[in-house]
């Protein structure tokens, strides 16, 4: 075997054991590689040291949240939690209340909290108002582990400052957009169809998986909770909503204490303004009358079936404290603005006459 042939099998066989053949064993240059020189950075802008602050401290308040459902396997037929879905939530207080969207929780059968220490709870559901689309989660972390966000205020709010959203989205955790206000005083629909009110326009993305996580303003104050986007395609494009702050902080409370909402109502369910619109009714259909409520005291009347079996539509509402009703909407938005026990001056029509009732509000 000539030395040629010799030196290739044994560079085959050390190819063959991981080990480099000789002659093909990097070499170590004698002078080091020529490098680019590194510029001088300078100073960060005043804009990025503010992001850049506002996310350090807002972080340790920002939450992962995880939905689980059970499913029994196949094969073994044990029940398993499966996750289901994930948002994101703050944390409220040092009793370990988390706020977040009751979309994020809806439906689930076991909530799994993550705090910015990557620590995992299970979590209680305290309260809910699926009208808000808001959701009091409790879990029972010590409170050094807690660090209730600071709390600002939407009632001064200006269109064009700019806004921090925090979140996680599509299960990335502890994710910084910014934007800016686009609009305030907008509307959009819960998941029970009844509309929130106030709610503010950004353009900070806002991803599935960012809801229920806080807006912040350039002071890192949370002025809103991050609830949803507009976009034919579920991804952010450029116009997101979020429930004002002041919303949140007059109805968490009630949800921490009762579990739910404490709201006025006048004691009366109402069709769907679809069915009304079909008949050709302007204003609110009563449908029922809760007894002894308020409207029934006062003397309302629900649609029913008389003797002879025909349907007899009941009270249209057509206006409250002298403000026009046309939808079930245009009611909700003025008892908003009233509390449990306040009186009202409610005009029904029936039959093509129209009396003016008083009505206490009671808490429904």
């Amino acid at each position: 075997m000539t030395s040629k042939v010799a030196l290739r099998f044994l560079a085959l066989a050390l190819f063959a054991i991981g080990l480099d053949p000789p002659g093909l064993c990097p070499q170590t240059p004698e002078k080091p590689l020529p490098t680019r020189q590194v510029s001088a950075r300078g100073p960060l802008l005043p804009e990025e040291q503010t992001a850049i602050s506002i996310f350090e401290e807002a972080r340790s308040s920002v939450v992962y949240i995880t939905t689980l459902v059970y499913q029994r396997d196949m094969f073994t037929f044990k029940v398993l939690e499966t996750p289901q879905g994930t948002g994101s939530g703050f944390v409220w207080d040092d009793e370990g209340h988390i706020v977040t969207n009751f979309h994020v929780i809806y439906e689930a059968q076991n909530v799994q909290v993550t705090l910015s220490d990557q620590s995992k709870w299970k979590a209680e559901l305290a309260g809910y108002a699926a009208d808000k689309d808001l959701a009091v989660l409790l879990i029972k972390a010590p409170k050094e582990r807690l660090r209730p966000i600071r709390i600002g205020t939407s009632r001064d709010l200006k269109v064009g400052q700019s806004v921090y959203a925090i979140g996680n989205p599509f299960g990335l955790d502890q994710t910084l957009t910014t934007g800016v206000i686009s609009a305030l005083g907008r509307e959009i629909e819960s998941v029970t169809r009844r509309p929130i009110q106030g709610v503010i326009q950004t353009d900070a993305a806002i991803n599935p998986g960012n809801s229920g996580g806080p807006l912040l303003d350039s002071a890192g104050r949370c002025i809103g909770v991050n609830t949803a986007i507009y976009s034919p395609s579920g991804a952010s494009a450029g116009v997101g909503f979020a429930v004002p702050v002041d919303t949140v902080n007059r109805f968490v409370p009630q949800l921490i204490l009762y579990g739910k909402l404490i709201q006025p109502g006048l004691g009366i369910e109402l069709a769907e303004d679809y069915l009304a619109q079909q008949i050709g009714i302007d204003g609110a259909l009563v449908i029922d009358v809760t007894p002894n409520g308020p409207a029934a005291r006062a003397g309302m009347v629900a649609t029913h079936y008389n003797g002879q079996g025909d349907l007899v539509l009941g009270d249209i509402i057509v206006s409250i404290d002298g403000k026009k009703i046309s939808s079930t909407n245009d009611l909700y938005k003025i008892l908003e603005n009233h509390q449990v026990g306040d009186e009202v001056r409610v005009e029904a029509a029936r039959s093509g006459r129209k009396r003016t009732l008083i009505i206490k509000l009671q808490a429904i």
